[in-house]
């Protein structure tokens, strides 16, 4: 659970502290920008499960969830209980992660794993 969270600001903060640190603009790669998160020493999350039928992002977790499958049910949090939980881990196990590349179905070549 993230309560008062915001993800772009967890980027400026991380920016900031880089700058702080003194950190070389050519030294900056991803896993760099990972060290200087909220979530520092954490794996990105594999799924990301939105309830109440919304279907935005709200600032949460915008550099963690690029690759994450997103799941959203329009069952609100309250609600929310063991069998909607088994449903999104379902649909999640049946999905084809692919990270950003093509579906290994798709025949081409150029598939990223």
């Amino acid at each position: 659970m993230a309560f008062n969270y915001g993800g772009r600001d967890e980027i400026v903060f991380a920016i900031q502290n880089m700058i702080k640190d003194g950190v070389k603009s050519e030294v900056v790669n991803s896993d760099l920008v990972s060290r200087y998160l909220f979530t520092a020493g954490v794996p990105d999350p594999d799924l990301i499960i939105r309830t109440s039928g919304e279907l935005r992002v709200s600032n949460f977790l915008i550099w963690q969830g690029a690759y994450s499958e997103w799941y959203v049910t329009s069952v609100y949090w309250p609600d929310f209980n063991k069998v909607e939980f088994r449903k999104a881990l379902d649909t999640f196990a049946s999905r084809d992660r692919r990270y950003g590349g093509l579906s290994q179905t798709d025949g081409n070549e150029d598939y990223h794993d």
